[in-house]
């Protein structure tokens, strides 16, 4: 194991009739130990109710920024059709700012019809999503580079996705830090091919972080074997019940020398 083991929870912000419940389950999400809190990028649920309350990711990332001292922030992941990139970027170097350096900047091609069709976006082919992506990823990365002031740090960039021509690719150019659903026989093909794509385009494939879903204690040692160093348990409103998240953090003490924070 290179890296320590962290935890995330996934504060779907779904269901939640008043802002007040996802504040309270940052703060407990903090107070248990996690490393990371994220949300998601959509506009309505994703379960339950398909009409149900639900708040906008950005606007909350600043005030997750605001309230929390020591976890990273960031959507698990920003739909990449959904914003200009120019502007994109300039909003995470703000909350980049806000955090004094705890953003995680967490993009995929957008797969989710309904937010697009509701909100007037072209929803296109996965195909054209990805080209969109890749366009996209190309502005964001530039624009970075002209803002003043500049971010307070390289903002880690996390790519979310499996394919593996495209989305590997660019997880290869542009990420720190790929999540991905794959089970184990899926990650150990991804892995290769991912550090196939990582030669040809010149980058070190140890610096990129992988990242999964939660599977549970008894699956998750070997999912760390195979490279995962972070794992995320979604949790939704109202309730925002954390007790597999402590559950987690309890395996990950045992498992890593010390507790750590930011990238391992």
């Amino acid at each position: 194991m290179t890296r320590a083991v962290r935890i995330g929870v996934q504060l779907q912000p779904q269901h939640a009739p008043e802002y007040g419940l996802i504040r309270d389950a940052v703060l407990r999400a903090e107070d248990a130990g996690v490393d990371v809190v994220f949300n998601w990028d959509h506009f309505y649920p994703l379960s339950g109710d398909p009409d149900g309350a639900h708040f906008e990711c950005w606007t909350m990332l600043g005030a997750f920024a605001e309230q929390t001292e020591r976890v990273e922030i960031g959507a698990l992941v920003t739909g990449g059709g959904y914003r200009n990139p120019d502007l994109l970027a300039d909003m995470a170097r703000t909350v980049d700012h806000i955090s004094e350096g705890r953003l995680i900047l967490g993009l995929g091609a957008g797969w989710f019809e309904k937010d697009y069709d509701e909100y007037g976006y072209e929803f296109g082919t996965p195909g054209t999503r990805l080209a969109l992506l890749k366009e996209n990823m190309a502005r964001l990365s530039a624009r970075l580079k002209k803002l003043n002031p500049q971010p307070t740090r390289e903002i880690p960039i996390l790519i979310g996705g499996g394919g593996e021509k495209k989305t590997l690719r660019l997880v290869a150019e542009y990420a720190h830090m790929w999540h991905t659903f794959a089970d184990l026989d899926s990650l150990a093909r991804k892995n290769k091919v991912l550090a196939e794509h990582c030669a040809a385009v010149g980058t070190d494939e140890s610096r990129i972080e992988r990242s999964v879903q939660w599977p549970g204690i008894e699956k998750a040692s070997a999912l760390v074997e195979a490279g995962v160093s972070l794992f995320t348990i979604g949790v939704s409103g109202p309730g925002y019940d954390l007790s597999e998240v402590e559950r987690a953090i309890r395996w990950r003490d045992e498992v890593n020398p010390e507790q750590v924070s930011g990238l391992a």
